[in-house]
This record gives structure tokens, C-alpha cells and sequence, in this order.
């Protein structure tokens, strides 16, 4: 293998796809990525085994072929390295030669053939999707995940296909996120697929504003291809919670609040909450909020901020942390909390818009 390319043109792809090399790997393979050379085209592979990763760029080939290199060495290299500077690397032997002005770097490789490639997922439906679009319904429900949650399928997030909307769920059985997208074309038979934190996590790390994404679900896979990257994921084998029988339909009381005051004043109550629970108390009388916060040093918070209310008096505990996560997904200037009793969730969202709607559970406190 021999190719000619800028440190930009090899840098940018190399980038996209790090993420997923971990630095402690149980098999040392895991810790390069695959290069391939092919047609004037240099793909670079990163997999650890759940979420692979390839991107593409073009380069000036002398001699086709695929080696693997290690990853984090690889772009450290590139990264010390002066901008627009001509990169030569060449295979040599069981080495790799890396050749930039006056610096030279040599580094073991490992064969193409160990690398372990996800080839074809068996697609069962492909969606199109704004980048933008894909990128909002993740960051307005990608923190509602579980983290090494024993019920597996909570670790992940849910995503939907269903007629002509995309719509990503996710829950840690505390809390739940819901927010949905309208697709420009009628997608096929309604499809439900969880895909796994990391998953997640690395797809918003390379979604961009522009264009669109080509979304293939397999049956054990997802795929996305955005632009010249392409991000394959497992999925997570389980039943995700029916999410719709915890969403409250109507609640009978909704508090509408100015989203940025009612966000100031958690926290600062939540200065004073308990460090371990994080437990708040808000009471609800008509035009009036009163959060309250107290923790086992006797020492107590209150805060009160004018809403629009004409409901019931009524008290509920919440985790403060969970109500500021949600509030801080809501877009625009006003928020509604609707609520049936002291004992139910809560239900956040914009006024008059279901689009992205959360769910908090009480707390006895």
C-alpha cells in the first residue's frame, strides 16, 4: 500500500471515526483502524465490536491495499503535524511508513484480514431523514437513557418508525423523553428498534446540519449514512417498555410558567436539595409557584414565581435534576407542567405542542 494525501484530507475522516476506539482494549486489534485503499479512495474502519464507524476521503494512490494501524498513535501524528503538509504513507514489511515534510514515524501494524467488518445489515426498511431533524430527536432525549441499568433494553434508545414520523424514546424508569419527527415520505410497516448508549452517542457526535441521512434498520443492525461517514450500530435484543401507558393523556391541572425563571429558581433551590436524592418540593396555588428544597443539615430553600394557574392547591416532590434536564430540551420561551395529582408524573412540553414531550416521576419525600 502506497498513497499520497493532505494532513487535512487524512485528518477530518480519521476524526469521525476515533470515537469508538477505546484506549484499553481486550483484543489489541480493536485498538487500530483499518485502512483501505482502493480506486483513488482511502476508507478508514473503527469498530469496538457494537458501533463501527468508516469514513472516506480521496487520496493519490501509488499502490492499492489494506493494513491496520493504531488508532489513537495514528492521529496524535497527524495532529503534531504542521497544516497543509503533503502526508506519504507506505507499507513496509510489518510496519507502516508516515512521511511529512522532514518527519518520519514508523508503527506496527496488524493484518486487514483480523479486523472484524460488518458487511451487509439485511435492511428491512430505509428512511430519509434530515441530519437536523436526526440530530434534534437525539439531543432531546439522549439524557433520559439508563446508564448500566440491569433491565439491558432501558440502556439505549428507542427509535420508531411509524407511517410518515421518526420519533426516539428513551427512559431510565424515573423519567422518559419522547420527541418525533415528520418524514417527507411515507416510511414502510411500523418498526420499533433500540439502539445502544454508545450507539447513540457517537451518531450525535457526527451529525452535521446539512443534507440528509439514509437510515437502513436491519434486524440486528441500524445504519446511517451521513455524507462520507458511515455509522452501523447493533441493536439491543429486548422489548422496550410500552412508553405510551405512562405518558398522562390530559393532565387535570397545567402550570404555564416562563421556561427561563421557572429554570433559574430550581436551580437555586437545588443548591440546598439533598446531595444523594436531589428531591424538591413544589406546591401549585392559582398564579403562583413555590419550590421548596431542604437537606439533612437542616438547612432549607424557597423560591416563588409567578405562573399561569387556576387549579387546585397541590404539593408534589421531584428530582430537581430531572425537571432542569427537561427544561433545558424545551424550546421556546414557555413551558406547561401538567399534573393530575400529588401521586402522578408529571408531563412537560411546550404549550400546544406534542412534538417533544417528558415525563417526570414523583418522589415521596
Amino acid at each position: 500500500m502506497k498513497l499520497t494525501v493532505e494532513r487535512e484530507k487524512l485528518l477530518a475522516p480519521l476524526q469521525a471515526v476515533i470515537g469508538v476506539v477505546e484506549r484499553r482494549q481486550t483484543m489489541p486489534i480493536l485498538a487500530n483502524v483499518l485502512l483501505a485503499v482502493h480506486e483513488g479512495k482511502l476508507s478508514i474502519t473503527a469498530t469496538d465490536l457494537e458501533v463501527e464507524l468508516v469514513a472516506a476521503t480521496e487520496v493519490s494512490v501509488q499502490h492499492p491495499g489494506d493494513i491496520t494501524v493504531p488508532g489513537r498513535k495514528f492521529l496524535d501524528i497527524l495532529r503534531s503535524l504542521p497544516a497543509d503538509v503533503s502526508v506519504a504513507i507506505s507499507t513496509d514489511g510489518d510496519k507502516i511508513s508516515i512521511r511529512a515534510g522532514r518527519s518520519r514515524f514508523s508503527l506496527s501494524t496488524l493484518p486487514a484480514s483480523d479486523f472484524p467488518i460488518i458487511e451487509d445489515i439485511h435492511a428491512q426498511q430505509k428512511v430519509k431523514v434530515p441530519r437536523a431533524e436526526l440530530k434534534r430527536l437525539l439531543d432531546k432525549t439522549h439524557f433520559s437513557m439508563a446508564q448500566q441499568d440491569v433491565r439491558y433494553y432501558l440502556n439505549g434508545t428507542l427509535m420508531e418508525v411509524d407511517g410518515k414520523s421518526l420519533r426516539a424514546v428513551a427512559t431510565d424508569g424515573h423519567r422518559l423523553a419522547i420527541c418525533e419527527a415528520e418524514l417527507a415520505s411515507k416510511a414502510g410497516p411500523a418498526l420499533q428498534v433500540i439502539v445502544p448508549r454508545k450507539g447513540v452517542l457517537e451518531l450525535q457526535r457526527i451529525l452535521d446540519q446539512e443534507g440528509d441521512a439514509e437510515v437502513s434498520i436491519g434486524t440486528n443492525h441500524i445504519r446511517a449514512m451521513i455524507g462520507d461517514v458511515r455509522f452501523t450500530s447493533k441493536l439491543i435484543d429486548g422489548k422496550f417498555p410500552e412508553y405510551n401507558r405512562v405518558i398522562p393523556a390530559s393532565p387535570a391541572h397545567a402550570v404555564r410558567a416562563d421556561r427561563d425563571q421557572l429554570r433559574a429558581a430550581l436551580q437555586r433551590t437545588a443548591i440546598l436539595s439533598n446531595e444523594k436524592y436531589r428531591g424538591i418540593r413544589i406546591s401549585m396555588r392559582p398564579n403562583l409557584l413555590l419550590v421548596k428544597a431542604h437537606n439533612p443539615e437542616q438547612e432549607e430553600a424557597e423560591e416563588e414565581i409567578e405562573v399561569s394557574y387556576g387549579g387546585v392547591e397541590l404539593e408534589v416532590g421531584f428530582n430537581v435534576n430531572y425537571l432542569l434536564d427537561a427544561l433545558s430540551a424545551i424550546d421556546g420561551a414557555e413551558v406547561e407542567v401538567g399534573v393530575t395529582d400529588s401521586n402522578s408524573s408529571c408531563l412537560i412540553r411546550s404549550p400546544g405542542s406534542s412534538a417533544v414531550r417528558y415525563v417526570v416521576m414523583p418522589m415521596r419525600l
